[in-house]
């Protein structure tokens, strides 16, 4: 996909990660919208369309929130890409997401993971 009409949600609870995450994004030319909780992330799904789901999961704890908004992300839009933003240990306990973006903050390589997930298979 072109990322100048690529449109992402970002889910992300983390305050000091969400906005440097949805910069580097949006450098790269995708267009982002992001929640810092699942509930305002479920009304961006039910008022707009995006091309993919990023879903921030920091530790394994979170993994069950995560995979139920992923359910959810799922049937409101079935057509689009539903993964993980998450650390290697976090991608082996998750089951929900159509692919995970391996995280261990380094921008360039966010970027990248993103872009192969959306790039045409």
């Amino acid at each position: 996909m072109e990322s100048a009409r690529t449109k992402i949600l970002h889910v992300c609870t983390r305050e000091h990660l969400r906005p440097l995450r949805d910069a580097a994004l949006r450098g790269a030319g995708y267009i982002v919208e992001s929640a810092s909780d699942s509930k305002k992330a479920m009304s961006l799904l039910c008022a707009e369309s995006y091309d993919m789901v990023l879903i921030d999961v920091e530790n394994d704890l979170q993994i069950p929130m995560a995979e139920d908004f992923c359910e959810h992300a799922r049937k409101a839009l079935p057509n689009s890409i539903v993964a993980f933003a998450c650390n290697w240990q976090v991608s082996i306990h998750s089951q929900c997401p159509d692919d995970v973006v391996h995280t261990e903050f380094n921008p360039a390589a966010f970027v990248s993971g993103v872009r192969q997930l959306l790039a045409p298979k």
